[in-house]
């Protein structure tokens, strides 16, 4: 099961079975917009198997993408924008293959995770990564990142796309699985929002 969980308005549009849908702005399952549901099929496309649950969720940022991209393509800065990332170490440079551990603050229920930079398209602005290891229950969790420049109130904007699948755990439901990643990425997206705006507005201070 995946999920579009999106900011935009519009009446609701159904992906495939196969999606969790849960909108910002509409109760979960309501659906989301067309143009949300058309990124999700072109660049979100995740290989289920019996024991896992997939989602996706959405975020309307009012900054342009360039700005955003910078902020999410630093796969040896998660913390930039990730509140619950308190130190990342990458083993050499950054490219497809690159292992980093990331330190997880107190409050959740894991300290360590270790993951794996699976694609990175600087022009279709994706970011992929796998998580290979790490003292958590996200296990064969894979995630694909994307930003696409919109317009927002006639302002350069854009919007972030997140999926991702994972094994459900021993003891939990599809839904409860969803549910706490899709928590996790709201959080990460709310703040990446926060960021980037923030510095939209002293851009246009400083000028």
């Amino acid at each position: 099961m995946v999920g579009v969980n999106s900011g935009g308005g519009g009446a609701g549009v159904r992906a495939p079975a196969l999606w969790r849908l849960a909108d910002e702005t509409n109760p979960p399952g309501v659906g989301c917009r067309a143009v949300e549901a058309e990124y999700v099929r072109r660049f979100h496309r995740h290989e289920l198997k019996g024991n896992q649950c997939s989602s996706a969720v959405s975020k309307h940022i009012k900054a342009p993408v360039h700005l955003v991209w910078n902020l999410i393509r630093r796969f040896d800065q998660p913390q930039k924008y990730k509140p619950f990332v308190s130190r990342c170490i990458v083993q050499g440079g950054v490219h497809v293959g690159s292992l980093r551990e990331v330190n997880i603050k107190s409050g959740l229920p894991a300290t360590t995770s270790f993951e794996r930079l699976e694609h990175l398209d600087d022009d279709e602005h994706i970011l992929s990564i796998k998580i290979v290891g790490g003292d958590h229950r996200l296990k064969n969790y894979s995630s694909i990142i994307t930003a696409h420049p919109e317009s927002i109130d006639g302002r350069p904007g854009t919007l972030v796309i997140e999926s991702f699948v994972v094994d459900v755990p021993d003891g939990n439901t599809r839904d409860e699985t969803c549910y706490f990643v899709e928590v996790l990425i709201k959080c990460n997206l709310k703040s990446l929002a926060d960021i980037s705006e923030r510095l939209v507005v002293q851009d246009h201070t400083e000028k």
